[in-house]
């Protein structure tokens, strides 16, 4: 997928028959989207040794001048936050900044055609706070009242989140998500029979297979950090970050650039 910072929405190559054509490749076997222009292109340098006596064909043309069509579209991301609400000293800290980068990501929604939902995991569940919106009206309603306090389900919230973004990705085929997880990474609330950091690093290793792009935000103080969040990062296969001063406006950067520097190839 490449990503354009111009436009309303990133730029995405699908292998759809929609789109804008911008150029073409070898079909490598592959005759749907066939580029006639460019098909035609490849062939001509071959026309003199590949034509017969008393030979009526215009054109020789054969399975290895094929090329197909690169199209892009425009995709809207789908920002995804999973926030640890177990109880906690920096809980209050945590859901502010949460809350405020929500909002600012939503101001400009519209322009970029994004989406933001919200999971909240405490006590011995999981709660989507806030479907995938792009509505600020909404996004306030959800926001005013989230629960807090308790024990960390840890895999309560990974195993939710995978299953919103399947569901999604079933409904948009063409959305990019980004899944921006928010805890200490200490885990202590099993959904089965494994051990609690067991359970949550399989979730994310499945969420990993489903190459989906993710960021770990380390809510540990480094006093008291056991390295928790960063192996949590390391099964996702994502970048652990640690914002100390936890603020609204820096939370919106990092999710902002993560956002606007999604590379992924669908070919």
């Amino acid at each position: 997928m490449v990503r354009s910072y111009g436009g309303r929405r990133s730029r995405t190559q699908t292998e759809k028959k929609r789109g804008r054509y911008i150029q073409a490749r070898p079909a490598n076997g592959k005759t749907f989207d066939l580029a006639f222009d460019a098909t035609l292109r490849a062939a001509a340098p071959f026309q003199e040794q590949r034509k017969k006596s008393n030979d009526k064909v215009a054109l020789h043309i054969r399975p290895d001048d094929y090329m197909r069509k690169v199209r892009v579209r425009r995709a809207a991301n789908l920002i995804l936050f999973v926030v640890d609400a177990s109880w906690s000293m920096a809980v209050a800290e945590r859901m502010s900044a949460t809350k405020g980068a929500i909002m600012s990501l939503l101001t400009d929604a519209y322009q970029r055609r994004d989406r933001v939902g919200l999971i909240v995991f405490q006590k011995d569940r999981a709660t989507l706070v806030m479907p995938p919106t792009n509505s600020v009206q909404l996004a306030q309603r959800a926001l005013s009242n989230i629960p807090v306090g308790g024990k960390t389900p840890l895999s309560a919230g990974l195993q939710l989140a995978s299953d919103i973004l399947e569901k999604e990705s079933v409904l948009h085929p063409d959305i990019m998500p980004l899944l921006i997880v928010l805890t200490d990474g200490a885990g202590n609330v099993s959904l089965g029979n494994y051990a609690p950091l067991e359970e949550s690093h399989k979730i994310a290793d499945n969420i990993e297979k489903k190459d989906i792009t993710s960021i770990v935000i380390n809510m540990e103080s480094a006093t008291y950090d056991q390295g928790l969040a960063a192996e949590l990062a390391r099964h996702l296969d994502a970048p652990c970050l640690s914002i100390s001063d936890l603020r609204a406006e820096h939370l919106y950067k990092a999710v902002r650039q993560a956002s606007d520097g999604l590379i992924k190839n669908e070919n």
